[in-house]
């Protein structure tokens, strides 16, 4: 049974993936951290273990195996480490980090203790994406040209994150940008894996002037540029409705592939011998890659067992890069 502590409670994804951890069965919830106390009373009302103001107290006090990292970016980057030092696996939330040197920090301390960090991206955990991705590397849909994803809703305040969720994600130095890093991230990701680091990164970031308040880009679209290819990750905070929202198309010389979360999640191909698309049968996949928890329980137990790429600390490092080359040319 690990003993796992939450350093973090001000990432609205955290309550989603402690239920999932409990419902494992594999795992002891024994601690949480936060300097809000109104999260950590939202977390004794939810949970077991010992609540504490400070970070630096909880991993002084309690005996560990592993952390759960829902924090701000930038607070994250200092608390991987801080991890790290003390010979604890992470799980972080995604992003990586708020900039390129403290993903380079995180992965530094990982690496030099031989410990796990495991970023955890929300689409990972669906079938219909990994299905995708699996066909794409496997060349099912010849050579990959173009890799397209958006995410988008309303805006995180409309949303209905928490308070202490979005004072943060409006803060370019704990987010390292507006919606541009809070959402551009995954399609920077999913590029990542599938293409590799592009020779160029063209940025664009603006404010529609819809939230007067906000001094942050709230819809940004970055490019990136490879020799053969190209791929697009999109990102608003001023979308009305769901339409588009989530969806990833890879374009292959051979078929076209359209990862869809409406109705249920679906997959679709389209090529030579159904050119309008047929949807797909997703082939049973590994239980432990049925969410975060379970995957990160998983590696935790297996050294041998290869993270899945969309989480695996130096592809989330190089999708950093990514982001930061965005940001830098978007000024």
């Amino acid at each position: 049974m690990h003993k796992i502590a939450t350093l973090g409670l001000h990432h609205d994804h955290v309550w989603s993936n402690l239920e999932e951890l409990q419902a494992t069965g594999r795992a002891e919830l024994v601690a949480a951290a936060d300097a809000d106390g109104e999260l950590l009373e939202q977390y004794r009302s939810k949970f077991p273990g010992t609540t504490y103001g400070s970070y630096e107290e909880l991993l002084n006090s309690e005996e560990l195996d592993a952390v759960y990292i829902f924090a701000s970016n930038k607070l994250s980057e200092d608390l991987t480490v801080m991890a790290c030092e003390r010979g604890l696996h992470c799980l972080v939330e995604k992003p990586m980090a708020a900039t390129l040197t403290g993903a380079d920090r995180m992965l530094a301390a990982a690496e030099a203790n031989k410990l796990r960090l495991m970023i955890n991206w929300p689409f990972a955990w669906w079938p219909r994406l990994r299905h995708g991705i699996a066909m794409a590397q496997a060349g099912e849909i010849g050579q990959l040209w173009q890799v397209k994803y958006r995410a988008a809703h309303q805006g995180p305040v409309e949303l209905g994150c928490s308070r202490q969720f979005c004072e943060w994600l409006y803060d370019e130095e704990l987010n390292g940008a507006g919606a541009l890093m809070d959402y551009c991230c995954y399609g920077a990701v999913l590029a990542e894996v599938l293409l590799g680091r592009p020779e160029k990164v063209t940025g664009i970031k603006i404010s529609t002037g819809l939230k007067p308040d906000l001094k942050l880009e709230d819809n940004a679209i970055l490019v990136l540029t490879y020799a053969n290819a190209l791929a697009t990750t999109e990102a608003s905070w001023t979308q009305i409705g769901k339409l588009t929202s989530y969806s990833t198309i890879l374009y292959g010389s051979e078929g076209t592939v359209l990862i869809d979360p409406d109705h249920g999640g679906s997959i679709r191909l389209a090529n030579a011998e159904h050119p309008d698309g047929i949807k797909l049968s997703i082939p049973e996949q590994p239980a432990h890659l049925e969410n975060a928890s379970t995957h990160f329980l998983a590696a935790m137990d297996d050294p041998g067992l290869e993270i899945h790429p969309l989480c695996e600390m130096r592809h989330c490092r190089e999708s950093q890069w990514i982001l930061e080359e965005g940001i830098r040319s978007s000024r």
